[in-house]
């Protein structure tokens, strides 16, 4: 799947629920190739957006952020693809000044972007990474460094998910040589994921040595947290739990998950709940088969709230773990509640 230059493609409904398989071997544009590239479309320019659009399409997506964190991304997505077909791509189409329309492109990034991360989550990779290319896309030609390279760390952290190493470092290195004169924020964003990939890769003292700038980068940001693409403590310390994990240090990594999990904010329910479900995960895998039933009961306390392709997915790994597991009264109730959550949800 090879990344196009040129004019934005807009959005139809075949164009936003589409999708085709994820590629290892995508072909990423660089930003020098993108900005100051958009053409203006000369038909069907039937409206004129002004600043309060782009407005609109800014608060639409923290409300989509603010969903998704809340009752999970199988009830955001759905809604952000809608508003991009319905809303967004007349805006895009529409004419005004063309610092506006620039404004608009880089707000349209920002909402693709998130777009794209949910249908990651929400295992439909080869949609995420479409959407993430055309964040790439409306990001250069908006001239927005920043949002740029958050979408390639994004495309990092789809990489690293799907177990492709090598080209999730490859892509968390190129979204940190792009960034502009980042804020420690964005640096810390931008470090954590090379931290991540690295370890993926065995790169030990990399991996160590990102996570500690990481860190340092956080201790210096100002007291706030973006919707989009926002790093706080608790994304912190998943990184590093990640890198904990893949350097072999199991006990470790779970107690790293544990303070991401206790520096969430309440209303992260999405992040809490996939939290849990790994948590369970390792510990199943370092054989602590009753920590693991502890943790798998707090996950199907929350649960069911939640309409989440990631929580789905724990729960299935949740029933395979149990198998070997049955002669234990503890397993065997556990088992027993986790079916029976199960055919409530789908009932």
């Amino acid at each position: 799947m090879r990344a196009r230059t040129g004019t934005i493609q807009t959005w139809s409904r075949r164009s936003v629920l589409g999708a085709g398989l994820y590629s290892a071997a995508l072909l990423v544009p660089a930003f020098h190739e993108l900005a100051g590239r958009a053409e203006a479309v000369r038909a069907g320019r039937t409206v004129r957006i002004g600043d309060g659009d782009v407005a609109t399409v800014r608060r639409m997506t923290d409300k989509v952020a603010e969903i998704l964190d809340e009752i999970g991304a199988g009830h955001a997505r759905p809604m952000a693809a809608a508003f991009l077909a319905n809303t967004v791509g007349p805006y895009l189409k529409a004419s005004g000044p063309e610092r506006v329309r620039r404004e608009m492109r880089a707000a349209a990034a920002d909402l693709v972007y998130l777009t794209g991360w949910m249908a990651m989550y929400e295992d439909r990779q080869g949609l995420g990474q479409r959407y993430y290319v055309k964040a790439l896309r409306l990001a250069g030609e908006a001239e927005d460094h920043v949002t740029y390279c958050r979408t390639l760390r994004g495309m990092s952290l789809q990489a690293s998910h799907l177990g492709y190493g090598p080209k999730a470092l490859e892509l968390a290195d190129g979204a940190a040589a792009a960034a502009p004169s980042a804020g420690p924020r964005l640096v810390a964003f931008l470090r954590g994921q090379q931290a991540h990939a690295s370890a993926m890769v065995g790169d030990r003292r990399g991996a160590l040595d990102r996570l500690g700038e990481t860190e340092a980068a956080l201790a210096r940001a100002e007291d706030r947290r973006d919707a989009v693409g926002g790093y706080d403590e608790a994304a912190y310390f998943f990184h590093e739990a990640h890198v904990r994990w893949c350097l072999g240090d199991g006990e470790g990594s779970v107690r790293s998950l544990h303070r991401s999990n206790e520096a969430r904010a309440p209303d992260e329910r999405e992040g809490r709940l996939h939290c849990l479900g790994v948590i369970a995960e390792r510990r199943f895998r370092m054989r602590h088969v009753g920590a693991a039933c502890g943790t798998w009961h707090t996950f199907l306390d929350e649960y069911p709230a939640l309409s989440s392709a990631r929580g789905d997915a724990h729960l299935t790994a949740l029933l395979r773990a149990l198998r070997p597991y049955r002669a234990l009264p503890a397993a065997r109730a556990l088992e027993e509640r986790a079916r029976h959550i199960a055919a409530l949800k789908v009932a």
